[in-house]
């Protein structure tokens, strides 16, 4: 290959296909922090309906209990009523024993009641917890979605100039060299450019020869014989 091509603009191209790389993926970061914290806040928002729905079934279990209690204590007033009128001893005996059962019957449910009474002041208090939590992490996704919408403007007009810039850097490689720049830089974009320092490959960590080296200090295109890198001279 007859081609010149000086370090220098070697060297110039890799910072620009560099920075336009660090660029592009600082744009590709951006819809997916908001996409990450989107994901956070609908696992916030499952949280807190959960909360809430563990939050109501407790409520309606202590309703259920305080409704059983009363109809254990209408049990126990009608068989109170009902002493009275017993016919018989046995009659009595056997009112009695239902009342009995019916007021420890009672007392077990008042128990329950107000375990599922306390533990309703408790699911309360964790609805609200998770309702902070989702109002802070919908904060933070408005201010990830603010940042990124302004950085997205400037870093759209920065890799717009960089472009520019690595279009007339381009432009002025010799018509001989386009064909193998371009094939090394569209397969391996800022990667496929490195530095040969002290005869080895930057890129790789393979020596170079010395024929590739003398080419390289005559300013000719020189490919890394190991990973297909074009090479060039660091200052």
């Amino acid at each position: 290959m007859s081609s010149s091509v000086t370090a220098a603009a070697l060297r110039e191209l890799h910072r620009l296909h560099s920075q336009l790389s660090d660029l592009r993926g600082r744009l590709d970061r951006g819809p997916k922090q908001i996409t990450a914290h989107k994901g956070s806040v609908a696992q916030l928002e499952a949280a807190l309906d959960a909360a809430k729905a563990l939050s109501l079934d407790t409520r309606k279990a202590a309703d259920r209990k305080q409704l059983d209690v009363k109809a254990q204590e209408d049990k126990i007033a009608n068989w109170e009523n009902q002493l009275n009128s017993a016919k018989s001893n046995k009659e009595y005996h056997t009112f009695q024993e239902q009342i009995a059962a019916a007021r420890m019957a009672a007392s077990v449910l008042e128990d329950e009641t107000l375990e599922l009474l306390g533990r309703i002041d408790e699911t309360a208090a964790e609805v609200h917890r998770h309702e902070e939590r989702l109002a802070a992490g919908q904060a933070e996704l408005k201010k990830v979605e603010t940042n990124v919408a302004a950085n997205t403007e400037v870093l759209k007009a920065e890799v717009a100039r960089l472009e520019a810039d690595l279009a007339v850097a381009e432009k002025a490689l010799p018509d001989d060299f386009k064909a193998d720049y371009r094939r090394v830089v569209d397969r391996k974009g800022a990667e496929g450019l490195a530095p040969c320092e002290e005869g080895v490959c930057q890129s790789c960590g393979q020596s170079t020869t010395l024929q590739m080296q003398a080419d390289l200090r005559a300013s000719k295109p020189v490919f890394c014989k190991s990973c297909g890198v074009l090479l060039y001279l660091p200052e």
